[in-house]
């Protein structure tokens, strides 16, 4: 009975599974395969909390290592399919957005860390160095990448001038998956280009029809693209002088602030109506501090978030506060032990870039090349 089950009823019953429980399931007979690699729903996950991808910043060895928020536990996941040296950018649904480090000008590429598949885009029409670089994604509401499209913007950086040397670029543009192609979108303000070139880091959130980025230099603030108009606006951020570290991520639908001040804790800010900014949460003292050790500094943390979890880390190591959906609407802190080690073999600690994504086992969702 098992083996004649209707494809969309079977991919509806595995959308419940985790990615590993997934896995186990496609090696069970040819029709489990076919509808766990090609159907829709075997993004599982969605149902399920993402997982926490810590990928190398420095490109030390050739593995990176997930964190299965269903059985707490870590695993390695070799990277020596991947042709060039590479950063992590972001997570497009269970993809990941990575960008060359072998060239000076930007280069982005695709990647499936668990199928391993990997899919170079085409070359920007303008070569930039160090442009901000956001993330669209999910605009037809499907839970799977291949039949969500995405959209990349890249705005600022630096490009050759007419007259010699390098000037900073103006223009923005935008890659659609759908057409696999480049087009300059429109210029931005100089001061703008200036600001994400120089102070911005890569993390970006959609919402509402505005992209936005933080800058890295305090005092801090967020600067947002309206994609539709082409227009841009800066945004104040709360405590933005005092807080030692921040970061913007997705939560709830919507822009979030995470944040830690000097001798004090860490808070989450949510933006709401008319740019005002709203505290939705506190990190438990006791949590913040097992993360800060004997620095006592927010200053080395990072953070990544997205509607079903925000994690506050440092390092491979060094372990990780969790905020977490458990049950619609109700969310709850923990603490995460960092991944010293695999199977039973020590894991070197190292400095990592964490994003957050539900494995998706699937073959397609690239352009055939």
């Amino acid at each position: 009975m098992w083996s004649n089950l209707p494809f969309d009823l079977l991919a509806n019953i595995f959308s419940f599974l985790p990615a590993d429980s997934l896995a186990l399931a496609s090696s069970v007979c040819k029709h489990w395969h076919t509808c766990v690699t090609a159907y829709p729903a075997t993004a599982a996950g969605a149902r399920n909390p993402p997982w926490f991808v810590a990928l190398p910043v420095r490109n030390r060895g050739h593995t990176c290592y997930t964190h299965n928020p269903i059985i707490d536990t870590w695993h390695g996941l070799f990277l020596g399919f991947l042709p060039h040296p590479i950063r992590p950018v972001a997570s497009i649904g269970g993809l990941v957005l990575l960008r060359s480090t072998t060239s000076t000008t930007l280069q982005l590429a695709i990647c499936n860390l668990f199928t391993k598949r990997y899919w170079s885009l085409p070359m920007l029409n303008i070569a930039r160095t160090n442009p901000a670089v956001g993330v669209v994604f999910g605009l037809d509401e499907s839970p799977d990448v291949r039949f969500s499209s995405f959209r990349v913007y890249v705005a600022g950086g630096m490009s050759e001038a007419p007259s010699g040397g390098a000037a900073y670029e103006p223009t923005l543009e935008m890659y659609d998956s759908w057409h696999d192609r480049w087009d300059i979108m429109g210029r931005m303000p100089v001061e703008f280009a200036v600001r994400l070139t120089v102070w911005s880091p890569n993390e970006s959130v959609y919402s509402g029809g505005v992209l936005y980025w933080m800058t890295s230099a305090r005092a801090y603030s967020v600067m947002g693209l309206d994609i539709e108009s082409n227009s841009w606006r800066e945004l104040s951020v709360p405590m933005a002088e005092r807080l030692e570290f921040a970061a913007l991520v997705r939560w709830n639908g919507r822009p979030t602030l995470v944040g830690g001040m000097c001798n004090e804790g860490a808070c989450i800010w949510e933006l709401g109506e008319g740019d005002t900014w709203g505290l939705v949460a506190k990190i438990p003292i006791e949590l913040g501090m097992r993360l800060l050790g004997v620095k006592g500094s927010w200053e080395s943390t990072k953070c990544v978030g997205s509607d079903g979890a925000v994690c506050l880390y440092r390092d491979l190591g060094s372990g990780m506060v969790v905020w977490r959906e458990v049950e619609k609407g109700r969310w709850e802190w923990l603490w995460v032990e960092g991944c010293c080690s695999v199977g039973g073999k020590q894991v070197q600690n190292i400095p990592i870039k964490g994003l957050l994504l539900h494995p998706n086992l699937a073959t397609s969702g690239f352009p055939d090349k």
